[in-house]
């Protein structure tokens, strides 16, 4: 049993990395032809394929052989143990960071950025007196746009792939420039709807303090990697025209095949009777009494 999860994990991290390589190659292409909001959507595709190996597998057998990740017994208890002791370090970082933002937020030191994932709000900080009040209501668009779009959840699902896939660095840096082409899509997104204010979102861009803390449930302007605001300001100056049909037909089409690659990737099952039977068989098939009555027999007069 052990080694079968084991296995799965395995399985799912290869597949789920074959699709972030997939999706890394395939982003700015894609952004460059249909636009940063559809562009951002081909981070679906990961989880998906990583779910899909975790379902029952397509083909079954009496006899499936061996599962090549499949560990020897001697250490799949150990690095199951393993496994826990990284999930419950990620998970423990995480909330630490989490709580560290939210302190820094209550004495006005965060945002702007949106925090929470059942509940999202808005967080501004406290010296944001520094903006004008147009600069002021395009942040505020652009939050209001993060949560209209479901990106805190978004992120928390993002969050929770890192925990348990701790060991695989691509999933890291997949969560990484996701959050990168999640804020491309949210500027696309207020400026499809503001599309006279280009050049004060810009200007709105570059006044802004980047977060100096992670936030891990939540969206918040991004400080590492080639920096984010020249990416995003030079997205604003090259955006592609939103594209809402054949970009998703597309779209749609690759998350579909993904996810039927993924899970034709699983070795043959073990086949098993189905369920109706082996509650026969456990229960004991009902049985039908028949008691046979003899009538009388009428007497001739």
């Amino acid at each position: 049993m052990t080694s079968d999860i084991l296995a799965a994990i395995i399985r799912a991290n290869l597949v789920g990395g074959l699709a972030i390589l997939a999706v890394l190659a395939l982003r700015i292409p894609m952004r460059r032809a249909f636009g940063p909001e559809l562009a951002y959507r081909l981070w679906a595709i990961p989880p998906i394929a990583f779910v899909a190996t975790l379902m029952p597998p397509p083909v079954t057998l009496d006899d499936p052989g061996a599962d090549p990740f499949a560990l020897a017994g001697d250490h799949s208890g150990l690095a199951l143990l393993a496994w826990v002791a990284g999930l419950a370090l990620l998970v423990a970082l995480f909330t630490r960071a989490q709580l560290r933002f939210l302190a820094a937020a209550r004495l006005g030191r965060a945002g702007p950025s949106v925090v929470g994932v059942v509940n999202p709000r808005i967080v501004m900080p406290a010296d944001d007196g520094g903006y004008t009040a147009e600069e002021r209501d395009l942040i505020r668009a652009h939050e209001r746009q993060h949560i209209a779009r479901a990106d805190p959840r978004a992120g928390a699902l993002a969050t929770a792939f890192q925990a348990l896939c701790w060991f695989n660095p691509l999933v890291h840096l997949a969560v990484h420039v996701m959050r990168l082409d999640q804020e491309l899509a949210c500027d696309a997104g207020v400026l499809r709807h503001r599309p006279h204010d280009r050049a004060l979102y810009a200007r709105t861009l570059l006044k802004t303090q980047l977060a100096a803390q992670a936030l891990p449930f939540g969206c918040h302007w991004l400080p590492r990697g080639p920096h984010p605001l020249e990416v995003r300001v030079a997205a604003l100056r090259a955006s592609a025209p939103f594209d809402g049909l054949t970009g998703s037909i597309l779209l749609g089409f690759g998350i579909v095949t993904a996810a039927l690659m993924a899970w034709n990737a699983q070795p043959p099952g073990e086949k098993h009777p189905p369920p109706v039977i082996v509650w026969l068989e456990q229960h004991g098939r009902p049985t039908v009494s028949v008691v046979l009555i003899d009538a009388p027999s009428r007497k001739e007069p």
